[in-house]
């Protein structure tokens, strides 16, 4: 159990939070969401002891042992593949190494000896005969091979850096589990591995993360950083998103009886009750749901821009034809073969184990960059509107947001330009920063805000969902269902994916997958994945 009392944290004038009484106990997934900026990862660190409170404290339950995801990637460069994961239990790594410096004595004592016999004793207690094959068991989970296990973490790449430290984090059962961000940079089959270990781990875990299906399938609980405060809620991200806005459309009802609210809810709650049917912990988060009255959900602080888009002229039937396309780069072929007749009303989601493959495609489609091989042409009703992985290109000035903006568009009035920009949350002296100082999720929100500019029949986006806070996510999201024209998209956020194509095509140096199919069907069919071992093969 962690038990947070009376905490506060403030920044000069600025309060993150403050007066928080929380209890996280045993056999609970926490999510942990806030608006970008709210205290997040800071309330972890402040759990993890790591960042000291303004007030208040937090006390652990005895003996607990707290294990948390590193940020560095290059802490244990010097250790190898294998030592890392097991320092993830630093009691353990230390008894291991003090055992190793005493064997090692030239002139081995009677003290060294006896000393030698309670570190044994102790490492047996600690289940430290098993450590290396449990060690080599996650990392190989995790698709790290074993000839990589004793390699020291310098030769590794980036991701599976990712996948190591996260690998140490879980290591030994730890009481307690800290996760900031934790899906970052893993891929689909080990994302889907780490849900299934957190829904038959016991202990308590806290996790802060930006991807809605993680949340939904991981968490119990959500912990909501709002209004200065820090509240519990049960159920998962899907349930506290709609308890909310349930609970803001309530407010608005101000003459709505108790009992009209209560029936509401009643509803509502075995409406997510019955979708929650696959969830491990639906029966009991079923009994916990039940308990709710409508005091105990609350509107949000939150704001959701207003991400809408509409097409100037219907798309004739014409839309995209790919012919032959090959690409590569350095040496390494990133797709060949690639033939695509796009249709009117596609939603097709571009994926590939190469993630550059995806973003060389969207390039080519663009212009930006030159195909080896083949051809495409666009139909001659097709109006489009790109969103690049890298748009920093287009920040490269003082301009402020209000003529930043005023440059893509043919209207120039400035309350028109303003109107926009106050739609994805640039209201008043927000919108007259210059543009080159903008935060990575604010550029994406201007770069969203000039493609609905231009009312286009055809949406490009690669990973529109980078940097944004989950409000933006939700948004973005709800707008990409609604729009009637056509889509070509890439993202690593599952929910996104899963939610709005309706066709999915995988680039492979071999050639092409293409399906009209979700992308949980997709990920989950037999049939489609012996394909792409065979295409792999083939290369």
């Amino acid at each position: 159990m962690i038990t947070v009392s009376n905490l506060s944290l403030r920044f000069g004038k600025r309060v993150l939070f403050e007066d928080v009484n929380l209890k996280f106990t045993a056999g609970n997934c926490y999510g942990i969401i806030g608006a970008n900026g709210a205290g997040k990862s800071t309330f972890l660190k402040i759990i993890a002891g790591e960042v000291e409170p303004t007030t208040g404290n937090v006390s652990l339950a005895k003996d607990a042992r707290m294990a948390v995801l590193k940020q560095n990637h290059f802490e244990f460069d010097a250790f190898t593949v294998l030592e890392t994961v097991i320092m993830g239990h630093k009691r353990l790594y230390e008894v291991m190494k003090e055992k190793e410096a005493i064997y090692a004595k030239p002139d081995f004592s009677e003290e060294d000896g006896i000393r030698a016999s309670e570190l044994e004793n102790e490492f047996a207690e600690m289940n430290g005969w098993n450590a290396e094959s449990d060690a080599a068991s996650l990392l190989s989970a995790m698709g790290i091979r074993e000839e990589m296990h004793l390699r020291p973490m310098a030769e590794l790449s980036g991701k599976e850096k990712v996948k190591v430290l996260l690998a140490q984090a879980l290591f030994g059962n730890p009481d307690i589990l800290l996760l900031d961000e934790p899906t970052n940079d893993l891929d689909i089959e080990t994302i889907a591995w780490l849900e299934d270990f957190l829904a038959d781990f016991k202990n308590t875990v806290l996790v802060v993360s930006h991807d809605r299906h993680f949340l939904d399938a991981v968490c119990t609980h959500i912990v909501d950083i709002d209004f200065g405060k820090i509240q519990i809620y049960t159920g998962n991200y899907t349930f506290w998103y709609e308890a909310s806005q349930l609970a803001t459309k309530q407010l608005a009802d101000k003459n709505k009886k108790l009992e009209e609210k209560r029936k509401e809810l009643q509803e509502f709650i075995m409406r997510f009750s019955a979708n929650a049917a696959k969830s491990r912990q639906a029966t009991s988060r079923k009994k916990m749901l039940e308990k709710l009255t409508p005091e105990e959900i609350k509107p949000s602080n939150r704001k959701y821009p207003a991400i809408f888009f509409t097409q100037s002229r219907e798309a004739g039937d014409q839309i995209l034809l790919v012919e032959n396309l090959k690409k590569a780069i350095e040496g390494n072929l990133l797709f060949s073969n690639v033939n695509i007749n796009v249709k009117k009303g596609d939603k097709i989601a571009i994926i590939s184990k190469e993630p550059i493959a995806v973003t060389t495609f969207f390039e080519i489609l663009n212009g930006n960059v030159t195909a080896d091989e083949g051809s495409f042409i666009f139909g001659q009703t097709i109006h489009k509107a790109y969103l690049p992985l890298d748009n920093s290109h287009f920040f490269a000035t003082d301009l402020n947001l209000i003529d930043w903006l005023r440059q893509f568009s043919e209207e120039k009035d400035e309350a028109f330009i303003r109107g926009f920009l106050g739609r994805m949350l640039f209201s008043g002296e927000e919108s007259l920063k210059k543009a080159s100082v903008l935060s990575g999720g604010e550029r994406v929100r201007c770069m969203l805000a000039k493609m609905m500019l231009v009312n286009p029949n055809l949406l490009i986006l690669d990973e529109p969902t980078n940097h944004l806070d989950l409000e933006s996510i939700t948004a973005l999201n709800n707008a990409l269902k609604d729009y009637k024209g056509t889509i070509l998209f890439s993202s690593h956020d599952y929910e996104l994916t899963n939610s709005v194509a309706n066709r999915i095509i995988e680039l492979t140096p071999a050639g092409i997958i293409d399906r009209y199919t979700s992308y949980d069907e997709y990920i989950s069919n037999e049939s489609i994945k012996a394909l792409r071992q065979e295409m792999l093969q083939m290369v």
